[in-house]
C-alpha cells in the first residue's frame, strides 16, 4: 500500500494528498502517517511547500470527516458495530473500535472531535458519534480544522526534516500516540482532581 500511496503523490502532487488524506479519514486502515510524512519529504524534492501540504490535508481531513458526521447522523451505534461485525475485516475495524470513538465522545464530549484528531484510528471514526448526537456542525466542524491542522502540520514538519528517512519516521508515530494518550489521560486526571476539590470546597462553605 506504501509504495501505491506514494506512486499516487507523485503523480497528482497537492490534489493527490486531499484526495488520500480525504480517504484515510473515511478507511482508517490507510495510514495519515505515509500521506503526511511523505508529503513533507515531497517538499525537499519538489516545488511543493509545506504550507501548501497542510492546506491541501486539513481540507481533506475536513472533507472526510463530514463524510462520516453524515454517517453517524443517520446509523446510529447498534447499528454501525452490526456492519462492522459484519464487514469490518475488510476496513481492519473491530466492533470494539466503533464503542471507543463512542466512549471518548462520551468522556469528554465536543472536545474529543479536536482531541481525537490527534491519535490515529479514532481520528476518523470520532465523526460518527459527533453525527449522531447531532452535535452543532459549526463546532465540529471549527474542532475537526483545528485538530486536523496540527496532527498534519506535525507530520509534515517531520517528514520535512527527517527527508529520506520520513519512512522510518512514519513508523515511529505509534510512541507519538501513545504521547497523546497519556497527555490526555493526565489531563482527565487533573481535571477530575479540580473537580472534586471545588465540589469539596462547596460542601464545606455551604455547611
Amino acid at each position: 500500500m506504501e509504495n501505491w500511496i506514494t506512486n499516487f503523490m507523485n503523480e497528482w502532487g497537492y490534489f493527490g494528498i486531499f484526495l488520500l488524506i480525504a480517504l484515510e479519514n473515511i478507511f482508517p486502515p490507510i495510514p495519515s502517517e505515509v500521506i503526511l510524512t511523505f508529503g513533507g519529504f515531497m517538499t525537499t524534492q519538489t516545488d511543493m511547500h509545506i504550507v501548501g501540504v497542510v492546506i491541501a490535508s486539513t481540507l481533506g481531513s475536513v472533507v472526510g470527516a463530514l463524510a462520516l458526521y453524515a454517517v453517524g447522523a443517520i446509523m446510529k451505534q447498534d447499528r454501525m458495530e452490526r456492519l462492522i461485525e459484519k464487514r469490518g475485516k475488510w476496513l481492519r475495524l473491530k466492533k470494539e473500535d466503533v464503542g471507543k470513538a463512542y466512549g471518548w465522545f462520551d468522556r469528554f464530549g465536543k472536545w474529543a472531535v479536536f482531541l481525537c484528531r490527534l491519535v490515529p484510528l479514532v481520528r476518523s471514526l470520532i465523526s460518527i458519534p459527533a453525527g449522531s448526537v447531532r452535535m452543532n456542525p459549526a463546532s465540529f466542524l471549527l474542532l475537526t480544522t483545528l485538530g486536523s491542522l496540527l496532527w498534519n502540520t506535525v507530520l509534515t514538519f517531520i517528514g520535512s526534516a527527517v527527508g529520506e528517512s520520513w519512512e522510518s519516521a512514519a513508523g515511529q508515530m505509534d510512541v507519538f500516540s501513545n504521547v497523546v494518550y497519556v497527555i490526555i489521560g493526565l489531563l482527565v486526571v487533573t481535571g477530575a482532581i479540580l473537580f472534586f476539590r471545588k465540589r469539596s470546597r462547596d460542601v464545606k462553605s455551604g455547611s
